[in-house]
This record gives structure tokens, C-alpha cells and sequence, in this order.
């Protein structure tokens, strides 16, 4: 009974995984639809309903109508356009409140059955604090787009991902304890090579989030040349300081996140080929993920190519999202097994 119990709590995490990863895809689509500013409050508990008359769809249209969105882009706008979107941000929105539901209501359950006990909450708490917090960020972004530009800020942007990740992160890497056993040592230990790829792989996805958020990927449709030049003139001086360049001019950012793909490439390879074959299970483990790892960063540049050489078409912009959240799983899987290694030698 206890068993099957515990396993639950695993298939929890999993679905808690799975429910992040897909919050994102559907949150990349609906931004790349330019349907995220159409819902101009945030009722978390009303806002559940959509409009219901006619009435109610003209108080509506007539919030939006007073945006920056409204005024500079979609000036013509027809009430029929506006559904549109409205029904895109507003099935964003309940598929978040219904994925927090599956996120709290199992855990309230796992805790009052004491299938987690209290004394070892604090993770899965966490994790469901994170859940609530990520909402929360979700309408910080959307709130920087309603005053006086008609796009969010790209930092709220990259935040709001880069807490999706640790939230993805957390959950995972629970799971797979559960699974396989924790190894304080090991954590201790694991500093090295893992970490390492790890935090580059986090630093391009929030590249990748600077792009999205300054909408840089329209910047250039050729590929390597970007302006006819490898490294066009002038990139660490286009907004003023190298540093404001390198997070604020979309030619630069760009450029940064298209090479620095590379540098992850070469890291994992450098990872995959430090750990060689060995015996033992947790060996081979370490093995094949750096090799997985490898393949999946070679998918994820051919997909970023194509989606700068085929002028960021939606599907393709999502399969290069997902396939990044796919590069972080592995990435998390290899150093918790990098981890064990460690563990298993101290």
C-alpha cells in the first residue's frame, strides 16, 4: 500500500513536469499569436467565465480598445478579431488555474494521509508556491504591455521562464529522487562538468527569452551572415554600453543567442566525451544522457536556423520552444546521475 502510494507522489511530479513544460508551449504560442495583452485584467477567480452576451463582449472590446496594442497595432481591429484572441489568452489562463488545481489538491491530499510527511514537506511545498508564483508573473508581464508600448517587457518575459524552469527543475529532479534515491554527498559533489552545462544551457534559453520578449528573431533572415557581415559592425555599442547592448538591442541579443548555441554544443560534447563508458548502471546512465544531451542541442540549432531562415513561422518557433525545455530536462537528468556518480565515490 505504502509503495503504491509512494509511486503516486512520483507520477505526480511527473504530471507537475509535464504541466509547466506544457504552460510554456501554450504560453509561446499564444505571444507569437499576439493574443497575451487581449484580457486586460486579472480576476483569478472571475475571470474564469468568459463574456456570455453581447453586452458584456463590447465592456470587453472596450478595454482593450484603450491599450497600446489596440492603438498601435491593431487599430482595425473588428469585435469578430478580438474573440479570436480573447479565447486564445483566456484558455491560457484556465489551463493555468486547472493546472494548479492538479498541482495543490494532490498535495493537500499526500499530506493529510501522511503519504509526505510534514517533517519532509518543504520540497513539494515549494514547488507549489512556485506554481502560484508563476501566475502571479504571468500578469506582472502581461500588466508591462497595457501602459505605454504595445509588447511586454523582454526581462518579465525571461523572468517569468526562467522561474518556469526552476519550477521544472525542482519537480524533476524531486522525481528523480524518489526514484532513484537522493545523495546529499553527491549533490554536494556534482559542481563540476554537470553544472557546467547546465548553466550555459540556462543561460541560452534566457537568451532565447530575450529574443522572443525584443521580437529579435525578425531582425535577420540569413543565416550565418546576419547584415551581410559573420559579426556585424558596431554590436556591443548599438544601445549605448556594451552591457545594455548585450540585454536591450535586438541585433545583439540576437546575435548572442544564435553563436552562443555553439559554445553549448561544444560544452556538451566536451561532457559526453569526459564521462567514457564504463561499468556499473549509474555509469552508463551518465553515458547516454550526455549523448542524448549532444543530439538534442544538434535538433535545437537546426531548428533555430530554420526558424530564422523561414521568417519565425509559429509551429516551427514552437517545436525550437519545446525542443529547449527538452534540452533542460536531459541537462537536469545528466547531472542528477553525474550526482549519484559523485555520491556513490565520496
Amino acid at each position: 500500500m505504502f509503495e503504491r502510494a509512494n509511486k503516486t507522489v512520483t507520477v505526480w511530479l511527473f504530471v507537475v513536469v509535464a504541466l509547466v513544460a506544457l504552460m510554456v508551449v501554450v504560453g509561446g504560442y499564444v505571444r507569437l499569436a499576439r493574443a497575451g495583452l487581449s484580457i486586460v485584467e486579472w480576476n483569478p477567480v472571475t475571470g474564469v467565465i468568459p463574456p456570455l452576451t453581447e453586452e458584456a463582449w463590447h465592456t470587453e472590446f472596450a478595454k482593450y480598445q484603450q491599450t497600446p496594442e489596440f492603438q498601435i497595432v491593431n487599430p482595425t481591429m473588428t469585435l469578430d478579431g478580438y474573440k479570436r484572441i480573447f479565447y486564445l489568452e483566456w484558455a491560457h489562463r484556465l489551463i493555468a488555474r486547472l493546472a494548479g488545481l492538479v498541482v495543490v489538491l494532490p498535495l493537500i491530499y499526500f499530506l493529510w494521509r501522511g503519504i509526505i510527511p510534514w517533517r519532509r514537506s518543504g520540497i513539494y511545498l515549494l514547488i507549489a508556491a512556485l506554481f502560484a508564483f508563476q501566475g502571479f508573473l504571468g500578469w506582472y508581464m502581461v500588466a508591462s504591455g497595457l501602459v505605454d508600448r504595445p509588447h511586454v517587457s523582454h526581462f518579465r518575459l525571461t523572468i517569468h521562464l526562467l522561474t518556469a524552469l526552476t519550477l521544472l527543475g525542482l519537480a524533476l529532479w524531486t522525481a528523480l529522487d524518489r526514484i532513484y534515491g537522493a545523495s546529499a554527498a553527491g549533490r554536494r559533489r556534482a559542481s563540476g562538468p554537470g553544472i557546467g552545462v547546465l548553466a550555459i544551457i540556462v543561460l541560452q534559453i534566457a537568451y532565447g527569452g530575450l529574443v522572443a520578449g525584443l521580437e529579435a528573431g525578425h531582425v535577420s533572415n540569413t543565416w550565418p551572415l546576419m547584415a551581410g557581415a559573420l559579426v556585424p559592425p558596431g554590436l556591443l555599442a548599438v544601445a549605448g554600453s556594451w552591457l545594455e547592448s548585450l540585454l536591450e538591442a535586438p541585433m545583439t541579443v540576437h546575435f548572442v543567442h544564435r553563436w552562443l548555441a555553439f559554445v553549448v554544443l561544444a560544452v556538451a560534447l566536451w561532457s559526453y566525451v569526459r564521462h567514457p563508458a564504463g561499468a556499473g548502471s549509474v555509469a552508463r546512465q551518465v553515458r547516454a544522457a550526455a549523448l542524448l544531451l549532444v543530439a538534442v542541442i544538434a535538433v535545437q540549432i537546426a531548428l533555430g536556423i530554420g526558424v530564422v531562415l523561414f521568417g519565425v513561422p509559429i509551429w516551427l518557433a514552437l517545436s525550437h520552444q519545446a525542443v529547449a525545455l527538452a534540452m533542460f530536462v536531459v541537462a537536469v537528468y545528466l547531472n542528477h546521475r553525474l550526482a549519484s556518480t559523485a555520491g556513490s565515490k565520496a
